[in-house]
């Protein structure tokens, strides 16, 4: 087994995650089979009791694990499905030690943390990184290992020894590491302080960088690289320099112009391994196609404008996956994606009260959106606002995707202002929910109400199509399947007493779970997008494959959901035409944003 390890400095958040799955993209674009971990020092056993607006988005996996959002990003690049053991925490490592100790595996001896948990922390990365990932169903051959934070953190240090341990453990040529630094500048020159500081810090805990990738907002000249290099105790050419970019999936072919594959073809002696003609055909596919459509992208001129309105706008890595979804969906219909935040709660008469300007901004940026998109999310604050944008994207004709509690939402909408049902409301909305007058949402019976960890109904699940609600714009897109497999993560659905009623007015649920008991997708027939599902199709999107609910949702905002439907039942892609006339011209075309390495 090879690992790549990402580790960071200066500061958190500088894109560890998007430079993890870019090398392991160009990994993949040899052939080679790639697996990711993240480690994340918090005590916490996953994400999923974590607030979106304290550590981004909880990120949902097939099996039901709640994880770092940056097991998104992996999926995402490398089209691979992970488990919840690809995401290690200090509460999991922890917690499984303990558990040992108390069954009494440690044959009495005294518990610590070197070496029972550094031990741990190995073992638990050599058991997954073995586990099989994409759909050749075989042990990946390179594993990237993401920790989490800065080092030089308190609680990273068990982390940080554990890495330290495990290079002595692989051997010679199957460990790398890749440091990712920020390069700030000051007074227009390029400081170099900070990451001479942080790569300092990470010798004196016991790492070795053999690679130092650089964020930085223009390119390094050459006495930036060389300082670097001579002060860091590398070569010039092992200092990678990550430039701002205002589209991410720019990021692996930033890499690769600056030799970064082959660094790490020699630095793990990659060349060694046989790689099947048919993967290698097949990486070089993707490669090909990742690059075309990212040159397509650079070419846009025509915009979409969809508003998101959600509870958590105020960090908007709490909706990163519907935000990547959409840039993806985006992307394939050859459109440039313009996302305006408004927070629900801004719709609502309370705020007009309060914040005249900011209820008439948030109403502008609904009332001009060519698509209005619910999110998911928790609780009762805003609620009002998204049933009002629901409402005005009903009524008006514009396109609509609810998402979760989006689609909870849609039903409460067209409950009151079609059915007649004034009252209608979500248990979730109501202090006393046994006494909601109509409660078109419902806790879902099974659900434990005295936990929180990990007890909604989560992971991939089955949704059918009925039979007897007629055609579907989104069945359509989905290929006319039976039944589909997404990834769900909610503890309130429709209720069943209403449904009937809902029906006759006119709301079709042309979705259901396999007992035909849970709502699952909703569509408005005669609109020219409204659909609302239960699961969270974002958490499948992918760069070269978008999710069909963002896909259709985007191409009826832009007015070529017609041509979409027929590209699809051709079995082609809607960029594709936008694309093909790249070909082979498409590495003379794409620089680096601020000249080649000759000109640094």
């Amino acid at each position: 087994m090879k690992y790549v390890l990402v580790s960071g400095g200066v500061i958190s958040g500088i894109g560890k995650g998007v430079i993890a799955s870019s090398t392991g993209l160009l990994l993949q674009t040899t052939g080679l089979k790639v697996s990711a971990i993240k480690i994340d020092p918090y005590m916490n056993i996953d994400a999923g009791t974590m607030a979106p607006t304290e550590h981004g988005e909880c990120f949902v996996l097939d099996d039901g694990g709640e994880v770092d959002l940056d097991l998104g990003n992996y999926e995402r690049y490398l089209n691979v499905t992970l488990t919840r053991e690809h995401n290690i925490t200090t509460g999991k490592i922890y917690l499984h030690v303990i558990e040992r100790e108390r069954k009494g595996e440690y044959l009495g001896r005294t518990v610590q943390v070197v070496p029972h948990i550094t031990d741990a922390i190995q073992d638990w990365i050599e058991r997954v990184a073995r586990i099989p990932v994409d759909d050749t169903n075989e042990e990946p051959e390179v594993c990237i290992i993401e920790l989490g934070g800065t080092v030089g953190d308190i609680e990273s240090a068990p982390f940080i020894e554990a890495m330290r341990q495990l290079r002595r453990r692989a051997g010679k040529g199957n460990f790398i590491q890749i440091h990712v630094s920020l390069i700030p500048v000051i007074g227009g020159e390029q400081k170099t302080k900070p990451t001479q500081a942080a790569i300092r810090e990470a010798r004196s805990s016991g790492l070795a960088p053999d690679l130092i990738a650089c964020r930085c907002s223009e390119a390094l000249t050459a006495g930036t690289i060389n300082k670097i290099a001579m002060f860091c105790q590398v070569e010039p050419e092992d200092v990678v320099q990550v430039v701002d970019v205002g589209l991410t999936y720019r990021v692996p072919l930033l890499l690769e112009q600056q030799h970064l594959l082959r660094s790490l073809t020699g630095a793990l002696q990659l060349d060694q391994i046989t790689i099947p003609p048919t993967l290698s055909s097949k990486g070089q596919n993707t490669w090909h196609r990742w690059k075309s459509l990212v040159h397509a992208h650079t070419t846009l001129h025509d915009e979409v404008k969809v508003t998101l309105v959600g509870k958590y706008t105020s960090l908007h890595d709490s909706y990163l996956s519907v935000t990547k979804s959409l840039e993806h969906a985006a992307m394939h219909c050859g459109k440039k994606l313009v996302l305006e935040w408004v927070d629900s709660s801004d719709l609502e008469q309370e705020c007009f009260k309060a914040n005249p300007a900011s209820y008439h901004h948030a109403w502008h940026m609904v009332c001009t959106a060519n698509g209005i998109i619910v999110p998911g999310g928790f609780g009762t604050r805003g609620t009002e606002g998204m049933i009002a944008a629901a409402n005005w994207a009903r009524t008006r004709k514009v396109p609509y995707l609810g998402i979760c509690l989006g689609m909870q939402i849609a039903v409460i909408e067209f409950a009151r202002n079609v059915c007649g049902l004034t009252e209608a409301t979500s248990e979730e909305f109501c202090e006393d929910a046994e006494n909601a007058t109509t409660p078109v949402i419902v806790f879902m019976p099974e659900i434990d109400k005295g936990t929180m960890g990990g007890n909604m109904r989560l992971g991939i699940r089955p949704t059918v199509f009925q039979q007897n609600t007629g055609w579907s714009k989104l069945k359509e897109l989905y290929g006319q399947p039976d039944q589909i497999l997404e990834r769900h993560r909610h503890r309130y659905e429709v209720n069943n007493k209403y449904v009937t009623q809902l029906e006759e007015a006119g709301l079709p649920f042309i979705g259901k779970d396999t007992a035909g008991e849970r709502m699952e997708i909703v569509e408005l027939k005669e609109h020219p997008w409204f659909v609302g599902v239960q699961y969270h199709p974002e958490y499948l999107s992918r760069v070269l494959k978008p999710s069909k609910p963002y896909l259709g949702f985007i191409a009826a905002a832009c007015g070529s959901l017609d041509r979409l439907l027929e590209a699809n039942k051709k079995g082609v892609s809607l960029v594709n035409n936008f694309t093909n006339h790249i070909g082979a011209s498409f590495d003379e075309k794409l620089k680096l944003t601020n000249g080649d390495s000759s000109s640094k």
